[in-house]
């Protein structure tokens, strides 16, 4: 009899073993067709020179060669680099600052709360290239904001926005705040929501002023969404490429081009597969260091 019985069980678990992987297949398939190969693929092209029309004949393996062309001779790369991190520097804290300020006042005794939020979150859920539209019309040498210089300010040389070579990343940085305001300041309020009231009460009892409270209180118990928000800021603006592709017509001034504008253009106007990749390794190894070194500092204020 127990033989049986453990015979068919093992056939039991078999049977349900077998299942699962018949409704896992179909996600396997995807990531291994869609994410891993061509992951390795990319990995095996950066170190290789290959021109798309070349064929798979003309795969040349250089080694190390298009990474030291990179820093040494690359100018266009430099430029780029300092640009992404001017978008990551200047975008990540406006955003988040922004949203937690938002959110704490559509948190508190406000009416309509539900049209705030709606209101706020709309702008993430739409379309950038919409977006970027918008703010290249706002931003244009006749647009409202050099009306508003020319006649409110009386600003007798108002700024080509959308040439200058130093104006030009303001449009995109706008867009880019303006677009990741909705989700945080969501974020947030459901983490304000959190935050329990009985500490509110005990900080008014001692006497503790409004702007006591939310710095004491406030900011220390939402810090872990927070810092999540930071890094997914930060991973946001390392990879920024609607916003300038509309406002500034593909990155054509060399003060807006970011990293993946430069990818992109490697790889499909100029076709060099090998190089672009080589470029895209360096801004996946970029993105992840300033992330580990996001999770480092945050035993020194995230509070669990």
């Amino acid at each position: 009899m127990a033989p049986f019985v453990m015979e068919e069980t093992m056939k039991n678990k078999t049977k349900l073993t077998m299942t699962g992987y018949v409704f896992l297949a179909p996600a396997l398939i995807i990531f291994i067709i869609f994410v891993l190969i061509p992951v390795i693929t990319s990995i095996i092209l950066a170190f290789t020179k290959w021109n798309f029309f070349s064929g798979v004949q003309g795969l040349k393996f250089i080694g190390l060669r298009n990474f030291k062309k990179l820093f040494t001779s690359d100018r266009s790369f430099m430029t780029a680099l300092i640009n992404t991190i001017v978008y990551a520097v200047a975008t990540v804290p406006a955003t988040v600052f922004f949203a937690l300020i938002f959110a704490h006042i559509v948190n508190g005794r406000v009416y309509f709360q539900r049209f705030f939020r709606l209101a706020f979150f709309v702008p993430y859920i739409s379309n950038l290239v919409a977006l970027g539209a918008v703010f290249k019309f706002l931003f244009r040498s006749d647009g409202p904001i050099n009306q508003i210089l020319t006649h409110v300010f009386h600003v007798q040389n108002v700024p080509d926005w959308l040439v200058s070579t130093s104006l030009c990343r303001i449009p995109i940085i706008c867009v880019m705040v303006y677009s990741g305001i909705g989700f945080c300041l969501i974020v947030y309020i459901a983490a304000l929501k959190n935050v329990p009231m009985e500490l509110y009460e005990a900080a008014r009892v001692d006497g503790a002023s409004a702007w006591k409270q939310f710095s004491a209180i406030t900011v220390p118990m939402i810090s872990p969404t927070t810092f999540y928000l930071i890094i997914v800021r930060l991973i946001n603006a390392f990879q920024v490429f609607a916003a300038i592709n509309i406002i500034s017509d593909g990155g054509k001034s060399s003060g807006s081009v970011s990293l993946v504008v430069l990818v992109y253009e490697e790889a499909f106007k100029n076709y060099n597969f090998g190089y672009a990749s080589a470029e895209a390794w360096i801004l996946v190894i970029f993105i992840l260091a300033v992330t580990l070194v996001n999770f480092g500092l945050q035993k020194k204020w995230v509070h669990y």
